[in-house]
């Protein structure tokens, strides 16, 4: 759900003590602080999670929230479902119905799933300008050979969308293993790459985004918060190392 942002003139007027003349003044003679910081135009954009003081009381400061979880396999990325248990359902947390889901997973693949009530975060990790990188560990059915790398990085063209995927990176890992990394997500997009050589996917598990990897402490269907350094850093590794 995108975050609506509203000037700062208005927000103080919804409050019963201020008028706009009263505003007028505060902001003039410096008594207003956003993030910490003064300011002093009546036009300024502060949304849900801007902090706001006025003499030093403090009128907003949502905290928002970022989430890892460890999806298991037949668990469905949605807020609800009438066949299957949700990612929902596996959270605890008492503000768990302000979150939406950042990058799904289908019901078959395991791993990595993040959750969130920051827009602005979750847009900027999937618009596709950021190349946030998305790596998974793939089983196949059949032995990989070595023109599999060339054809991802390449890039694959499907008519039926019309489409070419961007490069991707293949690293050949064992007979049956590889890894790859992704900076797009299309409807089944590794299952449909590996389809090419007719070789099935037997198992798909994703263990990073950007530069976060998923915590080896969190057995499958566990979750945990994000420290702030993670959801500052995950964007610092983005592209690196991946074909783009």
């Amino acid at each position: 759900m995108a975050i609506s942002r509203a000037r700062l003139d208005r927000f103080l007027c919804k409050f019963p003590q201020f008028n706009k003349h009263s505003v007028r003044l505060l902001l003039a003679q410096q008594r207003v602080v956003i993030n910490d910081t003064i300011e002093t135009a009546s036009d300024c954009l502060i949304d849900y999670f801007t902090k706001v003081e006025v003499d030093g009381v403090v009128l907003q400061n949502n905290i928002p929230h970022y989430v890892m979880l460890h999806k298991p396999i037949g668990v469905v990325c949605a807020t609800t479902d009438t066949k299957h248990k949700t990612v929902m359902d596996l959270l605890k947390y008492s503000y768990k119905a302000q979150l939406h889901i950042v990058g799904r997973l289908d019901l078959n693949t395991s791993g990595l799933v993040l959750l969130t009530d920051d827009s602005r975060w979750s847009e900027r990790l999937t618009q596709p300008e950021s190349k946030v990188e998305k790596r998974y560990i793939v089983t196949l059915a059949n032995a990989i050979y070595e023109d599999y790398a060339q054809a991802f990085e390449q890039g694959m063209y499907f008519p039926y969308e019309d489409i070419t995927t961007k490069p991707a990176k293949f690293t050949k890992l064992s007979t049956y293993q590889a890894e790859v990394c992704l900076v797009e997500g299309r409807y089944h997009q590794i299952k449909r790459m590996f389809g090419r050589f007719r070789n099935p996917v037997v198992a798909l598990h994703r263990h990073s985004i950007g530069s976060l990897a998923l915590d080896e402490q969190l057995t499958v269907g566990q979750s945990r918060e994000l420290t702030a350094s993670e959801v500052k850093t995950i964007f610092d590794l983005s592209a690196i190392n991946c074909c783009t």
